[in-house]
């Protein structure tokens, strides 16, 4: 008899659930394929619901719903719109959570775009530009400077695409990541299309619309 088999306890199948939301049976699954270690058990997880949404990314999502997020004090709103494929699923407690939880996180981090494929090229050779700038000015050869530059940018898209960013209540993924694990679990795509962020004293708000989602509506 594996002893793998017999070390996967109920008690952990549930404390698994309770820090992914993921179906009992995938949770198993995942904790057996892990040995029995919850934590390795949460990667297997995430990392199959990366591949479930890989799969559905071309499907049409004409379906979601618009929310709101005010933060405490009123002094930063956030509008956002995320799309999924049936009304269904836009009316599960899963979903719902899922659009609030983005639009906190907007209200938190303030990013410019949603991926990394609706970077302006403006904003891009901008950026560009002055890491460029900088790591010359240290001397170094240029092969090393473009290393450096393109470590920056790597840095620079977690900074501004809201898909790159750690989750503000998990660090330990990105909203990217958080998505797809909602994905593999309702079974359907899901991206966000859109949002609006306002801020009490800024001239103008940020607005950011997907390319991506503009596609996938069409």
């Amino acid at each position: 008899m594996s002893t793998t088999t017999v070390n996967i306890t109920a008690a952990q199948v549930k404390e698994l659930r309770d820090k992914t939301n993921a179906p009992m049976m995938d949770c198993k699954n995942a904790l057996t394929e892990a040995k029995g270690d919850v934590e390795a058990a949460i990667v297997v997880l995430r990392k199959k619901g990366i591949a479930t949404a890989a799969k559905k990314a071309t499907r049409t999502t004409s379906e979601g719903s618009v929310a709101s997020y005010i933060h405490a004090g009123g002094k930063i709103g956030v509008l956002v719109e995320v799309n999924c494929e049936s009304d269904f699923v836009a009316r599960t407690d899963d979903f719902k959570m899922l659009v609030h939880d983005i639009a906190m996180h907007i209200a938190a981090t303030d990013p410019r775009f949603i991926r990394k494929e609706d970077v302006t090229p403006e904003a891009f050779e901008k950026e560009k530009d002055i890491y460029r700038a900088q790591a010359a000015a240290t001397g170094k050869p240029a092969q090393v400077v473009e290393k450096i530059v393109e470590g920056k940018m790597g840095k620079f898209y977690e900074d501004v695409c809201l898909y790159e960013q750690p989750f503000i209540k998990d660090q330990t993924m990105t909203v990217h990541q958080l998505i797809a694990s909602v994905i593999g679990k309702l079974g359907e795509n899901i991206s966000v299309k859109r949002f609006a962020r306002f801020k009490v004293g800024d001239v103008g708000e940020t607005v950011a619309v997907s390319k991506a989602g503009e596609a996938a509506a069409e």
